[in-house]
């Protein structure tokens, strides 16, 4: 996505026309839960992910998913529930809960009443594997890990205005306290053998998500913030 767009979206606080992926997303529902009404469930996320406290957890960051999504489509075992558990992830987000995932994992069964069980259940898993507390079961589950991680490994500037997005989420938090916590995440990133599960996301990212996170702690240390604090 075109980060100079995004940025200077004032109409849509930051994320793109809610229109952008009506298409794409009911037909992804047609072919898998044809026996489900798809249109109160693409509202439905329209409405959340337009919700106007979210500044990173937009549109724009599905949009962003799907792209990369897109590139390892062919490398899938089952590439219809990844797409699927990706329009939703992050359906429900409250900055700071432990259970947004478990929220949105839930909201999707709620839309998907009458679908198949085994597709619902592959779902509820792969956003699950989003909280990235639990261990990957999968190919599929590593992949969606990556995905959603992929915007680690983006030019410096495009990662600092993720960062102030993210910042923004959580307007209710002083700078002390917002990034010494940052710090702590992003020193548990940085000392994880690889970032990326999978070789394609690993040759892709690796080396320029860690550039990133290692300039950031530093620019946060020189800033005064201490993980430890």
């Amino acid at each position: 996505m075109n980060e100079r767009f995004r940025h200077n979206n004032e109409n849509n606080n930051g994320c793109v026309s809610q229109g952008w992926g009506e298409a794409r997303f009911t037909a992804l529902w047609q072919r898998c839960l044809v026996a489900v009404p798809v249109a109160t469930s693409y509202a439905r996320l329209a409405m959340l992910y337009g919700e106007p406290m979210r500044r990173y957890h937009t549109f724009d960051h599905i949009q962003h998913c799907l792209q990369e999504f897109d590139a390892v489509v062919e490398q899938l075992e089952h590439a219809d529930a990844v797409e699927m558990a990706l329009w939703f992830h992050d359906a429900i987000y409250v900055p700071g809960a432990r259970d947004n995932e478990q929220r949105s994992a839930q909201l999707f069964r709620n839309c998907a009443v009458g679908g198949d069980a085994d597709f619902c259940q592959r779902v509820d898993d792969l956003i699950m594997a989003t909280t990235h507390r639990v261990p990957l079961r999968s190919h599929d589950q590593c992949f969606i890990v990556d995905i959603d991680l992929s915007s680690f490994g983006q030019p410096w500037t495009e990662f600092l205005y993720d960062g102030e997005d993210l910042r923004a989420e959580s307007a209710d938090l002083d700078d002390a306290g917002y990034y010494q916590s940052q710090l702590r995440f992003l020193n548990s990133l940085y000392q994880r053998p690889n970032l990326f599960q999978t070789a394609f996301f690993h040759a892709r990212y690796e080396q320029a998500a860690r550039t990133n996170i290692e300039r950031l702690i530093a620019r946060l240390q020189a800033g005064g913030y201490d993980s430890s604090a």
